[in-house]
């Protein structure tokens, strides 16, 4: 597909639908490809809320896309699409990637050569001393450095890849840098020409659920992602398991048995993971790896000419209904059990997920809401 960036339109278009309620990365893809461009889903968004059982949706006015835009700019940062020739190239191949960034600084967020380091924020001085040793080796080997900005083992990744490049992915809006003892090290990346990025927009405070969203774009953004220390339950084993859901190499430094702060690590090895002394183990597995070359999240062209396709029957909504259970239930399986055929399947779906009555978690499953 050759890529061209958005005209101002659009990028305002795209900003008003991927904000709009009870739209992600894979609903709003979903919406292009069926109606073609985001102006026409922005059209189409009330009838299909209505016809899921929602009797409003909140779709953002032209004058509020056009004033985020406004106060983006206005701190120096920028909206990147994934038409952009700046959006990050792994980013592409995951499915469901970001329709839309917000980013500040400079251009290390496009390269190629990128392995995310994260671990405890509780880190022991050892761990953070090999964070550091790592990111340091692997800048002088080209790498840029990813990581999550928080306290511990993402701190310290950083500041050693500052002279280097790195990318710090925000669970917030670029105003709401947290914690908020990392608001000089936010600064200082910038200031080195490394960048931000979020898929939040200015004024978000960020929220526990939303630090699973951020640790998937460390996996994606990365071509493979080092656990340094982490306890059995983290989410620094949340990100592993995000990359290893897209196709990424995951490593891990091994730790002391005693060390709490190593078992979630020494579990990630006996399952699997590669074990890492050195830059050197890392750089060996990644050599040749390349995101692109999976078939499984090929890129579709996001403005193309609508998919047409029958409006669902009440019938075929309430088979759909009683087919669906809180416990998330793969696609598959409900065009199965209804005999319900997989465009119609797709657009009911669309429907209930935009009514909020439904909920998609990894791997195409769905569960209705509590």
């Amino acid at each position: 597909m050759t890529r061209s960036s958005l005209t101002q339109p659009q990028r305002v278009s795209w900003l008003r639908l991927i904000r709009s309620d009870n739209v992600g990365p894979t609903t709003f893809r979903t919406l292009i490809n069926r109606f073609g461009s985001a102006e026409a889903a922005l059209d189409a968004l009330p009838n299909l809320a209505r016809r899921g059982g929602s009797q409003q949706v909140r779709i953002p006015s032209l004058n509020e896309a056009e004033d985020e835009i406004a106060r983006t700019e206005a701190i120096g940062a920028r909206l990147v699409a994934i038409n952009d020739p700046d959006y990050p190239p792994h980013l592409r191949h995951v499915a469901g990637p970001p329709p839309l960034l917000t980013v500040m600084g400079g251009t290390a967020l496009s390269g190629k050569r990128t392995v995310g380091i994260v671990g405890a924020r509780n880190a022991s001085a050892a761990g953070r001393r090999m964070a550091q040793l790592l990111a340091t080796d692997l800048g002088n080997e080209g790498y840029v450095i990813v990581s999550g900005l928080a306290r511990g083992i993402d701190a310290a990744a950083h500041h050693a890849s500052l002279q280097r490049g790195t990318v710090a992915v925000m669970a917030g809006g670029l105003d709401h840098i947290y914690p908020n003892e990392n608001v000089d090290l936010a600064r200082a990346i910038v200031e080195a020409g490394g960048t931000l990025v979020t898929e939040m927009p200015l004024g978000w405070e960020p929220r526990a659920r939303d630090f699973p969203r951020r640790n998937r774009l460390v996996a994606g953004i990365s071509l493979g992602v080092v656990i340094v220390e982490a306890a059995k339950r983290s989410g620094s084993l949340i990100t592993a398991r995000l990359a290893l859901e897209q196709d990424r190499e995951v490593f891990a430094v091994p730790g002391s048995p005693l060390d709490p702060r190593a078992e979630g690590g020494n579990h990630l090895i006996q399952q699997g993971a590669k074990l890492v002394t050195g830059a050197r183990d890392i750089i060996a597995e990644l050599t040749h790896a390349d995101p692109a070359r999976l078939p499984l999240f090929e890129n579709e062209t996001l403005d193309m000419a609508p998919t047409a396709s029958p409006d669902p029957s009440e019938d075929e909504r309430g088979r759909l209904l009683t087919a669906l259970s809180h416990a998330p239930t793969a696609t598959d399986l409900l065009i199965e059990t209804t005999g319900i055929t997989a465009p119609i399947m797709q657009i009911l779906l669309l429907e209930l997920e935009l009514a909020g009555r439904i909920e998609r978690s990894a791997g195409q499953l769905f569960a209705l809401r509590a």
